[in-house]
């Protein structure tokens, strides 16, 4: 094994150590929950709606109307008209937001003891449903950490821009919810430092499994915290070699151990790497996904309204202006746009053991906003309003399957927020459900088995699995 190879190698058992690793000497699990309810009640936060005209910085710009920031940066809501093959519906309008620069989420992790640790933030969001949620170290937008606001620089910024001495870990572009962004990407980082740093107010060490063990509670830790650890590399092993002891011992958690295999075994997936790239490629060259621009006030079916955009129909979501008051944020008090969402939404794996290894039933899904029209998703990802009439089982693929599954199927069943920053109080329900060994392997032409191996190496690519599949994905526990 060459130097760069034990590196790697070191590096993917530092992580699984530190996901295996529920113990911590510096906060416990529950000590965590009683900091974001103490952080909740002495954080001053007022979120209240306002008509678009009363906004402070921001507008409809006269030349092609699309509601913007007065400096140009952060993000701006415009209008597009799409057009694709895929679905039902050829062509549709929606507005959408378009955020050009790519944002930093990144964590900052030290070595104790042979343990990785990861510094967590208790971030507030003007979106979230209980506004204290668990972050990354550093989440932030070119425009934060440019000062444009004219605030104080994010907290650990330093870290992020200049990594000489700080070794990384991970590092990744990922993308952001294709249906409400239009081919936005963030950088995905993690990176280790010398243990001395000064933990501030609002921060505090957790191993990776305490962080999954938050994920078992709805709406605890944030989509930028789920995105940042679903990339996270545990290692490829032959399934001969691999020895549980070296890892779990001979105790623990029978299912755990399962997905431990899942996610480490290379040799008994139903389809080769290349099988599954073909699959891929073959339906981005079937199906189409194109877009032009369009004024707000031209979008057919959508209306512009005092205090909202909204469909006409009352469908999907609603674009709201808001004036934010969060008493510890860089800048303490300021408006801007969210979207709300009408309903929740539903995302859902199935698995089902397959050569004796679990496999994730996975698809391939066009959303509007998509950088390459195809990315990777969940079997089931819907709002809940797709399911109320019996034509959804004809037209969503697994849905009565979902719906359906007996309690002792769901092996993960949670409420999971959207980013705060950008959407106002969106929720999903995460779901992993195994199925049946009678469940047929034959699957529509836009679906496939994969190992969590499989899915692993996906996510190491940009635009491959969207935010929905990485989210469930994350919470995966071995213990």
């Amino acid at each position: 094994m060459d130097q760069h190879a034990k590196i790697q190698r070191n590096t993917e058992l530092l992580f699984l150590k530190s996901a295996l690793t529920l113990q911590n000497p510096f906060n416990t699990t529950e000590e965590v929950l009683q900091w974001i309810r103490k952080r909740n009640n002495e954080v001053e936060v007022k979120v209240a709606q306002l008509p678009f005209d009363k906004m402070l910085g921001w507008g409809f710009a006269d030349k092609n109307y699309r509601l913007e920031h007065e400096s140009g940066k952060f993000f701006f809501i415009s209008g597009i008209e799409v057009r694709t093959n895929w679905g039902e519906k050829p062509v549709w309008d929606q507005p959408i937001i378009n955020q050009p620069e790519i944002g930093y989420l990144g964590f900052i992790t030290r070595e104790i003891k042979g343990i990785l640790y990861f510094l967590i933030q208790a971030k507030i969001e003007p979106g979230n449903v209980n506004y204290v949620q668990l972050s990354p170290t550093l989440q932030a937008t070119k425009s934060n950490y440019t000062q444009v606001h004219k605030g104080k620089r994010p907290s650990y910024i330093e870290y992020f821009l200049d990594r000489k001495n700080n070794q990384v870990l991970l590092d990744q572009l990922q993308s952001e919810q294709g249906a409400r962004f239009l081919k936005k990407r963030n950088r995905n980082i993690i990176i280790k430092v010398d243990p001395q740093l000064e933990v501030l107010e609002d921060f505090c060490w957790l191993t990776l499994g305490q962080i999954k063990e938050l994920m078992k509670i709805d709406n605890v830790v944030n989509m930028d915290t789920r995105t940042v650890i679903s990339g996270i590399p545990y290692g490829s092993i032959a399934s001969e070699a691999l020895d549980f002891s070296e890892f779990v011992g001979n105790a623990g958690n029978q299912i755990g151990k399962k997905m431990l295999r899942s996610e480490l075994v290379t040799d008994k997936a139903l389809f080769s790497f290349n099988q599954i790239i073909h699959w891929f490629t073959n339906l981005k060259t079937i199906y189409e996904l194109n877009f032009n621009i369009k004024s707000l006030e031209k979008l057919q079916e959508w209306d512009v309204q005092e205090s909202r955009i909204t469909h006409k129909e009352h469908k999907y979501f609603d674009v709201i202006a808001v004036n934010v008051h969060i008493s510890n944020r860089e800048v303490t008090s300021w408006d801007q746009p969210l979207i709300k969402p009408l309903e929740h939404g539903l995302c859902a794996f199935l698995i089902k053991e397959i050569n004796g290894v679990i496999h994730f039933l996975v698809q391939a899904k066009v959303e509007s906003g998509n950088f390459d029209i195809l990315e990777m998703a969940p079997t089931v990802q819907c709002i809940t309003g797709s399911y109320k009439n019996e034509k959804s089982f004809a037209n969503l693929h697994f849905l009565k399957d979902v719906l359906d599954a007996e309690p002792e199927q769901l092996l993960y069943d949670t409420l999971q927020s959207e980013e705060g920053g950008r959407f106002y109080r969106e929720q999903n329900r995460n779901l992993i459900i195994k199925v049946s060994e009678t469940f047929p392997l034959e699957v529509p032409e836009n679906y496939i088995w994969m190992t969590l191996n499989q899915l692993k190496k996906f996510i190491l690519f940009n635009n491959y699995l969207n935010i929905q599949a990485r989210s469930i994905i994350s919470s995966i526990s071995f213990n």
